[in-house]
Parts: C-alpha cells; sequence; structure tokens
C-alpha cells in the first residue's frame, strides 16, 4: 500500500486573514489558540490540515505524505531530482516533519507516522 496524504497546510502573511477565510468558506473549525497562531483544522471529514501564518511573509499551500523514515525519503526525493526544502525537524509536543520540493518546484511535506 502506498503513502498517504495526513495533512494539509495553507499559509499566508495575515494568518487570522486567512484563517477566517477557510473557516468561513468551508465551515472548518480552527483553532488556533497557541503562541505560533497556527490554526489547527477540523474539516468534520477528511483530513485535516493547519492555516497560519508563514515566517518569510509568502503564501503557500502544502500537501503532507505520511512515511516512515522522513530522512530517507528526503534522499529518494533527492536522488530523483528533487531538493530539500526543510531537513527533518521534531515539532515540540508534536510530528517529526521535513519538506522537499519536487522538480517542478512544488514543495511536499512529510510527517513521520
Amino acid at each position: 500500500m502506498g503513502n498517504p496524504v495526513v495533512h494539509f497546510e495553507v499559509a499566508g502573511p495575515d494568518a487570522a486573514a486567512i484563517q477566517d477565510f477557510y473557516a468561513n468558506l468551508f465551515d472548518w473549525k480552527i483553532d488556533a489558540d497557541n503562541p505560533m497562531n497556527y490554526g489547527m483544522v477540523d474539516t468534520g471529514e477528511g483530513i485535516g490540515g493547519g492555516v497560519g501564518p508563514t515566517p518569510d511573509g509568502q503564501p503557500h499551500l502544502t500537501w503532507y505524505v505520511q512515511v516512515d523514515d522522513p530522512q530517507r525519503y528526503l534522499e529518494l526525493a533527492e536522488q530523483r531530482g528533487g531538493k530539500t526544502v526543510m531537513p527533518v525537524m521534531e515539532i515540540p509536543d508534536g510530528p517529526t516533519i521535513a519538506q522537499f520540493s519536487d522538480p517542478a518546484g512544488n514543495v511536499v511535506g512529510l510527517i513521520k507516522g
């Protein structure tokens, strides 16, 4: 069986505005009550995600794939023409994640699971 998509992330320079936009557009429940103002999304069905601020002020949309070994998948992506965007990182009280860009420049996230 393949690796499932387990999380999405939508980010923009004004976290409150983008959270309000998606909450009202799709009737999502978004909880951003944390120091990073990162809104965890409960869509009711399907995969959950996050809506929040961007460190560089540029908007982005990323989807995350669950893998057993994020470092190994970063290496596989690079062997196939991708580039590491964010090395493996453990989020405090959260998952272990990483990101790479595909040969076209699209960013894909990896979550250890």
